[in-house]
């Protein structure tokens, strides 16, 4: 099985409530009571999301967080890459020389897994975070 980190599945819940309330803007508090994730976690991912420039964060009275363009304009994979970074299914394919793995220097499936990953990152773009946003729970 294929899992998201927990951070990008919050990133994703996150993102969705923003882009349901359209042209406003929710604190970090508003949006932990809404979504039930703890608030120090969505401070977390709401920086990690302002990094990567997919939120803007507005200060003030009328402060908070807001979509930084369109939600039809943000991927599901553009989230998923603000707080995991580039979408690799294994550590190696990732191309971080860091890695350690033994079959390293012999793994004849190494070479298999760039197109792969290419193919599971296309099919999260095609996502749009005003499409899932959308979907009825």
């Amino acid at each position: 099985m294929i899992r998201l980190t927990n951070f990008a599945d919050y990133a994703v819940v996150l993102m969705s409530e923003l882009a349901k309330e359209k042209d406003s803007r929710s604190s970090a508090q508003e949006l932990s009571i809404k979504t039930h994730i703890p608030a120090p976690t969505v401070s977390k991912v709401l920086n990690a999301l302002g990094q990567g420039n997919l939120l803007q964060s507005h200060r003030g009275l009328k402060g908070g967080f807001s979509l930084s363009r369109p939600a039809a304009e943000i991927s599901v994979a553009q989230i998923i890459e603000a707080v995991d970074g580039p979408i690799c299914l294994t550590e190696c394919s990732h191309g971080d020389n860091e890695y350690d793995c033994a079959l390293l220097e012999t793994c004849e499936i190494r070479s298999h897994w760039p197109p792969i990953n290419k193919a599971v990152r296309n099919s999260l773009s095609a996502i749009s975070l005003d499409y899932i946003s959308q979907i009825e729970r």
